[in-house]
């Protein structure tokens, strides 16, 4: 197993200084507020404060957040690691990618990455993911990788237009690992 952070097309990176205007790009867009916790935008001081103090240790911050670069060397998106169970030894993984990124792969890569250095150097015992049932694009990615849909959470998030059920998915590091 590979336990590089890079293939041909991408590289996983920490966060640097200088993206901070892509990371507000993510953290504030207001479509991705519905799947998870943020209830509004954050400063350019608190991203900031976040990339300076971060040691981008998953075994210290219980997260891991990596820049999606693409070989063009710009910022296609963002994948992280978190709700980190040392313990038990799994963790929660999400991505997003730019819509002028997407359907070229990069998730599909950015993802085998991640499992290959969460599975062979950390140790996770297992990774999983909250994915909207009506996300069918994320549904399919994380199905082609090897996920098992292990549950439906009925009204899980709301929405401006209701409730949504989620798709819990999850992945263990007895699975094999997908390449590219």
């Amino acid at each position: 197993m590979n336990p590089s952070l890079h293939s041909s097309k991408i590289s996983l990176r920490a966060p640097e200084p200088e993206d901070i205007d892509e990371m507000m790009f993510f953290e504030n867009d207001a479509s991705f507020w519905e799947n998870g916790p943020a209830t509004g935008p954050y400063s350019r001081y608190q991203l900031k404060k976040y990339i300076a103090e971060n040691q981008n240790d998953l075994f210290t911050d219980g997260q891991l957040r990596l820049m999606i670069e693409h070989a063009s060397g710009e910022v296609a998106g963002i994948i992280d690691v978190f709700a980190f169970d040392a313990r038990h030894r799994r963790a929660e993984t999400g991505i997003v990618v730019k819509p002028a990124y997407r359907r070229q792969g990069i998730a599909f890569e950015a993802l085998c990455l991640l499992e290959q250095h969460c599975f062979g150097l950390l140790g996770i015992h297992q990774l999983y993911a909250y994915i909207r049932s009506d996300n069918t694009a994320s549904f399919r990615l994380f199905k082609k990788l090897g996920y098992s849909l292990t549950g439906t959470l009925k009204d899980w998030v709301h929405t401006g237009e209701g409730y949504r059920d989620v798709y819990l998915m999850q992945k263990l590091a007895t699975q094999s690992v997908q390449s590219f």
